[in-house]
């Protein structure tokens, strides 16, 4: 079951945490977050999974950055969320893709127990010009039948940026 914006609202400051919380964000189901002003783009190519991908940092001046198509931005959201009881689900808002801009490649999942900022892994279809602080996509919470396992990734819990592939960890010795 998806929650209303206004039990989203409800449990604002309990087991959902939304900062900064501005209730013209709040939607009937879900709740609008903005783009922060710099994205990270891959340096090198071809990315190996196995090993970091240097990334380099570009901020999104107030009067637009163009993006190129068929090449991935790493952004982040400029809120903070936790949830604690509910499953989190990011996905982007219907204006925004219908001027063919994706805000996620695969990743709009989260796990109850996260705390952080949201990495998007944005993408367009088409040349776009994007603005820092507009708001890019929505988070909707499902709620979760049955005991949950605690979240105890230390990739990209308590991230305070954008955070970059870290899948190369999964291949360290353990």
């Amino acid at each position: 079951m998806i929650l209303s914006g206004k039990e989203i609202e409800k449990r604002m400051g309990k087991d959902i945490i939304i900062e900064p919380f501005n209730k013209s964000q709040l939607n009937p189901n879900s709740y609008n977050l903005k783009l922060h002003n710099e994205l990270l783009v891959y340096e090198n190519m071809p990315l190996d999974i196995k090993k970091p991908n240097k990334a380099k940092q570009v901020i999104i001046p107030e009067n637009g950055l163009q993006l190129e198509p068929n090449k991935l931005y790493l952004g982040r959201t400029v809120e903070y969320t936790e949830t604690h009881e509910t499953v989190p689900m990011l996905e982007g808002r219907s204006s925004v893709g219908r001027l063919g801009l994706c805000i996620h490649v695969t990743a709009g999942f989260g796990d109850i127990g996260f705390k952080g900022f949201w990495t998007l892994e944005i993408f367009c279809v088409q040349p776009i010009i994007i603005y820092p602080f507009f708001e890019i996509c929505q988070i909707y919470y499902h709620t979760l039948q049955g005991e949950a396992s605690k979240y105890i990734s230390g990739k990209y819990q308590g991230n305070q940026g954008i955070q970059p592939s870290l899948l190369y960890k999964d291949f360290e010795p353990v």
